[in-house]
C-alpha cells in the first residue's frame, strides 16, 4: 500500500475514533521492543539550577576563616561596617499607619483591647426561683419585644443571654428589676 492510501485510511478512522495522532503512520516510527526494560536515569544528589559553580579562591577562603575566628561581638559589627563601606542605603522602617496588616497586627490589637474600657455589655439570666417564674417572664417581656411564648421559652433555657450590647446603666437597671422579682442576672 502506498503512504497516501494509509493517510486516507487514517483520516476516515479518525472521524470515528481518536487516531489522529497515531504513530503507526509516521515515517520515522520504530516499534518498541515489548520485552525491553525501561531506562533508569541517575539523578545527581544535589540539583543546582544555576549550574556548577567554580570553587572559591584562596583569598575568599582566608577571609572566611578570619571572620569565623572573630569573637561574636566583632562578627556582629561586620554587617553595618560593610554596608557603610559599600554605600548601601540603611534599611528604614516604613510607616504603616492606617494600613491593615492582618494577623501581624492582631497581637497589638489584643493589647489595646485590654487597655480600652468596655462600653457595651450583655445581660445574662443565670437562675430564678421556681415560684417566681411567671414574674420573671413578665419582667423580661417589659424590656424586650418578645411575646409570651418566646419569653417563656427563653426563661426555660436558663442560663441564657437576655439582652446584648446595652450600656452599663441599662444593664444595671435590668439586673435590679430581675433581682426584685426573684431572678439572678449578671452582666458580661
Amino acid at each position: 500500500m502506498k503512504v497516501g492510501a494509509l493517510y486516507q485510511i487514517a483520516r476516515v478512522t479518525s472521524k470515528r475514533s481518536s487516531f489522529s495522532q497515531c504513530r503507526f503512520f509516521q515515517h520515522d516510527y520504530v516499534p518498541r521492543d515489548p520485552k525491553a526494560k525501561p531506562i533508569k536515569y541517575r539523578y545527581p544528589d544535589f540539583y543546582d539550577p544555576y549550574g556548577p559553580r567554580p570553587p572559591p579562591s584562596d583569598k575568599i577562603i582566608q577571609l572566611a576563616e578570619k571572620i569565623a575566628s572573630l569573637p561574636v561581638e566583632e562578627r556582629m559589627q561586620i554587617g553595618p561596617a560593610l554596608r557603610d563601606k559599600v554605600m548601601h542605603p540603611k534599611l528604614e522602617t516604613i510607616d504603616v499607619e492606617g494600613v491593615d496588616l492582618g494577623a501581624q497586627q492582631g497581637v497589638s490589637a489584643k493589647a489595646e483591647e485590654k487597655k480600652v474600657e468596655k462600653t457595651t455589655f450583655d445581660v445574662k439570666l443565670e437562675k430564678y426561683d421556681a415560684g417566681a417564674k411567671l414574674k420573671v417572664i413578665k419582667e423580661i417581656r417589659s424590656f424586650t419585644d418578645l411575646g409570651l411564648k418566646e419569653a417563656k421559652d427563653l426563661v426555660e433555657k436558663v442560663p441564657v443571654i437576655l439582652k446584648q450590647q446595652v450600656t452599663k446603666e441599662e444593664a444595671n437597671s435590668i439586673i435590679e428589676k430581675i433581682k426584685a422579682v426573684g431572678g439572678v442576672a449578671v452582666m458580661e
